[in-house]
C-alpha cells in the first residue's frame, strides 16, 4: 500500500471575502476552518504540508503552534491559481512522487470526516489514478462528465464554459491522487490549463487530462450537503 500525504491548499488571503487575514483561519462554529480541517486529516499523515500566501505564512505558524499542530509550510509566491498550489507541493520535505496526495481546498469548513474515509479507502482498493467526492445538488458550478458507461472523463468549471450552473454533478474540494502521475500532467499541460476568466493555472482540467490518457478517474457522489459550504463569501457560511 502507498504511503498517503496530507496536502492543504490554503493560500487564499481572504480578500474576496473582506478578510483582513488568511481566509482558511476564519472561524467557523467556534474554530478557524484550517484546524477544523486538520483534525479531521491529521490521523492519515503526521506533518501535513499546507500551501500558503506569503501574507499569510506568519498568521498560519502562528495559529498552528497556539493549537500544537505540525505542519510544513510551502509559500505559493503569486496568486496563480489552484494548480500552481499543487504543484508547489513538490518543495515540500514530504513530497514523494511514489505515494498518494489526500487534497482538500482550505476553506471547507464542515467537511465530513465519513466522507473523508470513503474516498481515501475506496482509492487505496482500486487502481484510480484518482479519486474525489462529488454530490448531486440544483446549482453545479463544477460539473462531473460522465460517457455512456458512467465513467467521469472531465470536471469543467461553468465559468470557464461561459454557461450558468444548473441542478448536476459537482465535487467539494476534496482529492485522492497518485502524485507522480497527476503532478507529471499538471506541469506538462500548464499552458493549457490556463483558464480563460481569471488566466490561472486550474486544478479541475486535469481530470481530463488524466482521463484522456487512460488512467482513471472515479467520483464517489457520496458528499453531504454540508461537505459542500466553502467560504468564498462571508455570505457562503450562512448554512453553517
Amino acid at each position: 500500500m502507498r504511503d498517503l500525504r496530507v496536502l492543504i491548499a490554503a493560500a487564499g488571503t481572504g480578500s474576496r471575502a473582506g478578510l483582513p487575514y488568511p481566509k482558511t483561519l476564519h472561524p467557523v462554529r467556534g474554530r478557524p476552518i484550517l484546524l477544523s480541517l486538520l483534525d479531521r486529516v491529521g490521523g492519515y499523515d503526521p506533518e501535513p504540508t499546507i500551501i500558503v500566501s506569503p501574507s499569510g505564512k506568519e498568521l498560519i505558524e502562528e495559529a498552528l503552534k497556539a493549537d500544537g499542530k505540525v505542519a510544513s509550510l510551502v509559500v505559493q509566491e503569486r496568486p496563480s491559481g489552484m494548480g500552481d498550489a499543487v504543484l508547489a507541493f513538490r518543495h515540500s520535505p514530504r513530497f514523494d512522487p511514489r505515494a498518494d496526495v489526500l487534497l482538500a481546498w482550505g476553506d471547507i469548513p464542515l467537511l465530513d470526516q465519513a466522507t473523508i474515509a470513503a474516498c481515501v479507502e475506496r482509492h487505496r482498493t482500486s487502481d484510480n489514478a484518482m479519486t474525489f467526492a462529488s454530490r448531486l445538488v440544483d446549482q453545479a458550478y463544477t460539473r462531473v462528465a460522465r460517457d455512456g458507461e458512467g465513467r467521469v472523463t472531465a470536471l469543467e468549471e461553468t465559468r470557464e464554459l461561459g454557461i450558468e450552473p444548473v441542478a448536476g454533478e459537482r465535487d467539494i474540494g476534496l482529492f485522492v491522487f497518485r502524485a507522480g502521475p497527476i503532478l507529471d500532467l499538471l506541469k506538462q499541460f500548464r499552458s493549457e490549463g490556463l483558464g480563460k476568466q481569471t488566466g490561472e493555472h486550474g486544478f479541475l482540467y486535469i481530470v481530463a487530462k488524466a482521463a484522456a490518457a487512460g488512467l482513471l478517474v472515479e467520483a464517489l457522489p457520496i458528499a453531504t450537503e454540508q461537505d459542500c459550504i466553502s467560504l468564498n463569501r462571508l455570505s457562503d457560511l450562512d448554512q453553517a
